[in-house]
């Protein structure tokens, strides 16, 4: 239940990743945005569980009650730090969040903390999906100016307004297929400390289908604070800007999901492509100093859901659990 809690949080939280660019451009209405990408989040959470079957294998936690105190300390610290930065409009990681969470209360508990699948899965991806999403999104949109540099501004924003349905629904299915994943990593993980799963077996069914529809009910009930910061405070979008940046970000999600299996950012990933496009017609053009509050708050994610689920699990602990 603490886990589709946090799949829950992480849908009105995310829910800016794949529509504010849309909604800000108008190519969508804020509810019809909302209802694709709640369709689109639920579709995506049944196409894979690699990224799963690499969030279960973060931490070793004991067995039995202490190795599920031990997870839901994890979980109840991604928790509190998406609703910290929620309520302030920071579009951080829910994804490393919940890495941050259970590395915390792994480490708290003096479970074994894999660092190799940390470094590799999370931390490498962590710094490189966004620059990949940054320069690529500049690169789509440099020859997006040149292809159509003789259009009509006005024809063109039509049509890419038309486009933009189809690039949002692509990226709220890469943020179904990478988030949704995340939650059923961590029940396989509390099952796996209960002998209710085996080491080696695949997701079950039913984990997979409670945490797409958590994830896609979240999702619908939005995230208007986010989505103000990405799709008016970065940068001032246009159709054919959002086009570029939802276009290159839905590809970094599916290249990371279904051939490295890591779990990466949806929002590193959009907010970087973001900017890139932006850059494309000067670097002024990006509010960076709005850039540089996001930064911050993904700097701290990992290490402050850490240290509230290390807080988080002292508690639970001291009161016998």
């Amino acid at each position: 239940m603490i886990a589709l809690i946090f799949d829950y949080t992480n849908g009105f939280h995310d829910a800016a990743n794949a529509i504010a660019t849309s909604v800000s451009t108008r190519a969508l209405t804020p509810r019809v945005a909302l209802i694709m990408a709640a369709l689109m989040n639920l579709l995506g959470a049944l196409l894979g569980t690699e990224v799963a079957k690499t969030v279960s294998e973060v931490i070793t936690p004991p067995t039995g009650l202490h190795g599920l105190t031990v997870v839901g300390a994890g979980v109840l610290g991604a928790i509190t730090w998406n609703l910290i930065t929620w309520y302030y409009g920071l579009p951080s990681s829910s994804s490393h969040a919940l890495i941050g969470g259970a590395v915390g209360a792994g480490l708290a508990s003096a479970s074994t903390v894999n660092w190799d699948k940390v470094v590799d899965k999370v931390a490498i991806p962590m710094v490189v999906s966004p620059l990949v999403g940054f320069a690529a999104a500049y690169l789509v949109m440099v020859a997006i100016l040149w292809i159509f540099r003789k259009s009509h501004p006005g024809r063109m924003s039509r049509r890419f307004r038309i486009a933009q349905s189809l690039s949002a629904a692509s990226m709220a299915l890469g943020h179904g297929l990478q988030d949704a994943q995340k939650t059923m990593g961590i029940i396989v993980l509390a099952l796996l400390t209960t002998g209710h799963h085996a080491e080696g077996d695949g997701v079950p069914l039913w984990v997979v289908l409670v945490c797409a529809g958590a994830l896609s009910a979240g999702t619908y009930a939005g995230g208007w604070r986010i989505m103000r910061t990405l799709g008016r405070k970065v940068i001032e979008l246009d159709p054919p800007k959002g086009f570029a940046a939802e276009l290159t970000a839905s590809g970094v999600l599916y290249s990371t999901a279904f051939i490295w299996q890591a779990p990466i950012s949806t929002t590193h990933t959009i907010t970087s492509a973001i900017m890139g496009v932006g850059a494309t017609k000067r670097l002024s053009a990006v509010r960076w100093g709005v850039a540089r509050g996001i930064v911050m708050a993904w700097v701290f994610t990992i290490p402050m859901a850490g240290l509230m689920a290390a807080i988080a699990y002292g508690v639970v602990h001291f009161f016998g659990a």
